[in-house]
């Protein structure tokens, strides 16, 4: 046995409450391991030295190097204490907070075992239910669509179909998506994720000059009203882009600053070294290198104030349901915690996304963020599209990575992408494979989270980065007419519609050359099937769903089939995985 792989630590991603009276237990061995005996040795803690209940800890799932060991307990007393017993071959060990021993005094256990002291309900990461139970979808606002054709379009520089350019403006605007909400619907859409909105020289709007005002090339605060009361009556939630990492240099405490110095008010509230900002040698932080965008600072309690009442505003004002958050792990983590008491005393169920690329278990421990922007999922399943050797072997490991890095509440809620604004379209990323696409797509909306479209995505819109990616959405092209658009709808509503998708419990398994994930809820039993082999294989017995390459019952390569089944499946085997 590994020892040096073997962890634990509680009150953390390996030990969390997920209501009241719930925890989640987690042990983590080396992958070579996985068929190890597990058991997890629990009590009340004031009584663990005279009572203890001993349960089998499952195995969960294998990634690169590690394999994972979880149960979920409900308790009475949340007061608790444990230890695990780890049995493989013809070793057998305890393993508690002083490490591996062949032997365990219980008598003594109160200065060795792991605890949870108590759960305090304000400590536990609440749900946002309604994040789970369909899908989003991320609107570039000026690309979009238009609706106001009675505004000043003089700043309109490129045709609707034009490949676009860093500095081109197409017209979409708030009323153009207002217009669209039935079409959304139809698609089986249920959230919107909106690039900002406020006043700025750019198209992007990411650098905001008026945080209290809507860009009137977008519309006005009345055009926002409409939308969300538009997208409410139809079951569809907006949430807004909140750039609090930096602002323009237009900002008019930054110009103030520019024209004063150290004398300014608003000194403190940016980053800089020396009496004046100054471009050469650049003395002042900025979002990446970009001298127009002057990050503030946010460990200023004025800049702190400045920024809670804006999101206090727009929450009110306009009743959206959550923020995205723009570079949001270079924000401190002070002010996100106090941006979320704002957010969740306004709106308990309000959606906080951040935008971390990385592993951002800091943000996810239930202060801050309720999940972030999963760039890892797009990059997992990229992998597993692209490469040519076990494919679905490599896709099983990434995911439960995945899965592995966050708690259960945090995979419900991930916004898990393909692509976005600040990336490749993934149909560019493919190579044009519509096939693969598609095959995305069904991995997507069937894995645990919130799955989250790109605008045109539906369509196939191509588009290589950034400003490419962000070409006119193609409306001819979203109809009945349009297969692919028909296979893309069919997905959306049967995530909305099938609560397995949503809530179920998920396994995934390599085997034979095809990539398998399972979701079980209740009596129900759905499984997706993606054939990443060379050969066609035979279709999986149950009630159909969807398909893609189904051909006299045999699944093409590149192709994947959904189906139901109405009895529990086999539980998880570590051959299998």
């Amino acid at each position: 046995m590994n020892k040096a792989a073997v962890f634990h630590q509680p009150d953390s991603r390996y030990c969390f409450a997920i209501d009241d009276k719930k925890l989640v237990i987690r042990l983590r061995l080396a992958k070579e391991d996985r068929d190890a005996s597990v058991s997890l040795i629990y009590g009340q803690k004031y009584q663990f030295h005279k009572s203890r209940t001993e349960l089998s800890l499952p195995y969960r799932g294998s990634d690169g190097l590690h394999a994972y060991f979880e149960a979920t307990l409900e308790l009475e007393d949340t007061r608790l204490a444990y230890i695990f017993k780890i049995c493989l071959g013809d070793e057998s060990y305890y393993f508690s907070e002083s490490g591996m021993s062949e032997d365990y005094d219980f008598e003594n256990a109160y200065q060795t075992y792991f605890q949870m002291p108590f759960v305090n309900p304000a400590d536990v990461h609440r749900l946002v239910d309604w994040s789970g139970r369909g899908t989003f979808y991320q609107i570039f606002v000026d690309r979009f669509a238009r609706g106001d054709f009675e505004k000043d379009d003089s700043y309109v520089n490129m045709d609707w179909t034009d490949k676009p350019k860093s500095h081109d403006f197409a017209g979409g605007d708030l009323k153009g998506i207002e217009k669209k909400l039935d079409y959304l619907q139809d698609l089986g859409i249920t959230a919107l994720y909106l690039t900002p909105i406020f006043k700025s020289v750019s198209n992007h709007k990411y650098d905001i000059k008026d945080y209290y005002a809507i860009d009137e090339q977008f519309g006005n605060a009345f055009s926002l009203k409409a939308l969300v009361d538009g997208a409410h009556s139809r079951g569809i939630r907006v949430i807004l882009d909140a750039v609090f990492n930096h602002s323009s240099n237009l900002l008019p405490e930054f110009q103030d600053v520019l024209k004063k110095g150290r004398a300014s008010n608003y000194y403190d509230w940016f980053m800089i070294d020396g009496d004046y900002p100054e471009l050469l040698p650049l003395n002042y932080e900025t979002f990446a290198s970009v001298t127009n965008m002057p990050k503030w600072n946010t460990s200023n309690p004025e800049v702190q104030a400045y920024l809670l009442d804006i999101v206090r505003f727009w929450m009110i004002e306009a009743d959206i349901d959550g923020w995205r958050l723009d570079v949001s792990d270079e924000v401190s983590h002070d002010f996100w915690r106090q941006f979320r008491k704002v957010v969740k005393t306004i709106n308990p169920k309000a959606i906080i996304i951040g935008e971390n690329w990385h592993d951002a278990y800091p943000f996810l421990q239930g202060d801050q963020f309720d999940s972030i922007m999963n760039y890892a999922f797009s990059t997992a399943t990229h992998r597993f599209l692209t490469q040519q050797d076990k494919r679905a072997e490599h896709l099983v490991e990434d995911l439960t990575n995945i899965l592995m890095r966050n708690t259960q509440q945090v995979n419900r809620m991930n916004l898990n992408l393909l692509d976005s604004h600040d990336t490749h379209r993934f149909i560019n990323q493919l190579d044009g494979d519509q096939d693969k696409l598609l095959s995305a797509l069904a991995l997507l909306l069937t894995f645990d989270g919130s799955p989250c479209i790109y605008y045109g995505t539906e369509i196939a819109l191509e588009g290589a980065y950034d400003p490419d990616c962000r070409r006119g959405m193609l409306w001819e092209k979203a109809d009945a007419d349009n297969p692919f658009w028909l296979k893309v709808r069919s997905l959306l509503h049967l995530r909305k519609n099938e609560k397995a998708l949503q809530e179920g419990d998920i396994q995934l398994l390599a085997r034979d050359g095809r990539f398998e994930l399972i979701r079980t809820f209740e009596d129900k039993v759905i499984h997706l099937y993606i054939n990443s082999s060379q050969e066609d294989f035979p279709c999986p017995q149950g009630k159909m769903l969807l398909s893609h390459l189904l051909q006299d019952g045999m699944l093409k390569p590149e192709g994947f089939v959904i189906i139901e089944s109405c009895k529990k499946h086999h539980v998880l085997t570590k051959e299998r995985s």
